[in-house]
C-alpha cells in the first residue's frame, strides 16, 4: 500500500501561505484491500487514511486501521447505527468519522459546517490553514448534494485564492504515486474545482498533533 502519496508535488505558483499534513499515512481508496466498495465506500476509505495517520502518531498497535465492517460494527456498538448497518452499503460522513476516532483512539475532532460550497473559501479556508499549522492532521471532507468524500492533506493561499491538496479515495486500480498525481487523484486543486456552490459541506478536523 502506498504511503505519503502527496510527496513530490510542488506548491501552486505564487503562494502566499501554506500548510500541509505532517507525519506518515497510507492512502486508502476503492478496492485497496480487495474489497470492492465502488459507489458507496469513499467515506470509509477517507476515514481509513486518517486512521493510518493517527496510528503512526500514537504508535498504536492495539487498534490497526479498521476494515469497513469494523467501522460499521463500532458505530453500531456505540449506539449510532442500528444492527442492520453492519454489512450494508450505507455511506458514512464526517459526523460518523468523528464518532469513530473518539471511540477507538480517544481523538476528539472539530467539525466545520458550511451551508454552501461557494462560502468555503471565505468561511472555512482560513480555519483549515490554521488547523494544518497547529495540528498537521489530515481532514475529511463530506457533503450532501456533493456526497463524494475526500481527504484533505493541505491548503495553500495564493494571490488568486485558495488551493487544496486532495487525495481522492474514488481511485480504483493499482496505485502508483506518479500516476496518481499525473492523473489528478492526488493533486493541488483550486477550491472552485473541489466544491459545488449548491451543496453544504462538513469538515472533520482531528485535534491531534503530529508533534
Amino acid at each position: 500500500m502506498l504511503s505519503d502519496v502527496h510527496e513530490g508535488l510542488e506548491f501552486p505558483g505564487e503562494f502566499v501561505d501554506a500548510a500541509i499534513i505532517r507525519g506518515k499515512y497510507e492512502f486508502y481508496h476503492y478496492n485497496v484491500d480487495g474489497f470492492d466498495d465502488r459507489g458507496w465506500g469513499c467515506g470509509y476509505r477517507t476515514l481509513q487514511t486518517i486512521c493510518s495517520w493517527v496510528g503512526h502518531v500514537l504508535k498504536n498497535q492495539k487498534h490497526p486501521v479498521p476494515s469497513l465492517q469494523d467501522i460499521q460494527q463500532t458505530l453500531v456498538e456505540m449506539g449510532d447505527k442500528p444492527d442492520s448497518f453492519v454489512g450494508s452499503r450505507e455511506w458514512i460522513g464526517c459526523v460518523e468519522a468523528c464518532f469513530y476516532l473518539d471511540q477507538t483512539f480517544g481523538v476528539c475532532s472539530k467539525v466545520i459546517h458550511i451551508l454552501q460550497g461557494e462560502s468555503v473559501e471565505q468561511k472555512a479556508a482560513p480555519l483549515l490553514l490554521r488547523h494544518f499549522k497547529q495540528f498537521g492532521s489530515p481532514v475529511m471532507i463530506g457533503g450532501d448534494v456533493d456526497a463524494s468524500s475526500k481527504t484533505l492533506l493541505g491548503i495553500c493561499k495564493t494571490s488568486k485564492g485558495f488551493h487544496l491538496l486532495i487525495a481522492d479515495p474514488h481511485f480504483y486500480g493499482e496505485a502508483v504515486r506518479t500516476e496518481l498525481q499525473d492523473s489528478g487523484w492526488v493533486q493541488w486543486k483550486n477550491h472552485d474545482d473541489v466544491f459545488k456552490s449548491y451543496s453544504f459541506y462538513n469538515f472533520c478536523l482531528p485535534q491531534l498533533s503530529s508533534g
